[in-house]
């Protein structure tokens, strides 16, 4: 059954972009963009987020206002529920939790709907 889910993603958009935030729906296109990451020392800022959580609702202005102030940032957007997988590999347990990683490491991370926090964090480690 796994396989038929995993199948119908590959089929689907890959990942779309919405206002300098990238959304991942295929956990393999994710690992794809994330091994390449390890590459660059650029900050990566994931969002952690489920349709039906209203602080990620919250907070998805924020993450958009961010992504556009601070362009030399990665903002991506993963759904929990979607790519189940990745958000376990990631030790993610509530929503919205927010990753910052540089080469491959996480540096950084934020559980709930604190936008300061979370500004203050970026703007720590993208230089």
């Amino acid at each position: 059954m796994g396989a038929n889910v995993s199948d119908r993603n590959e089929t689907s958009e890959s990942s779309t972009k919405k206002g300098g935030v990238i959304a991942f729906h295929s956990s393999s296109k994710w690992r794809i963009y994330f091994e390449a990451s390890k590459q660059t020392s650029k900050l990566i800022v994931i969002d952690f987020t489920a349709s039906w959580c209203g602080p990620c609702r919250y907070m998805e202005p924020a993450i958009n206002e961010f992504a556009e102030k601070y362009s030399d940032a990665e903002f991506i957007k993963i759904d929990v529920d979607e790519l189940d997988d990745v958000a376990q590999e990631f030790g993610v347990k509530a929503m919205p939790t927010f990753l910052l990683i540089k080469k491959g490491k996480e540096v950084d991370k934020l559980v709930g709907a604190k936008k300061d926090d979370l500004q203050k964090m970026i703007e720590k480690h993208r230089i």
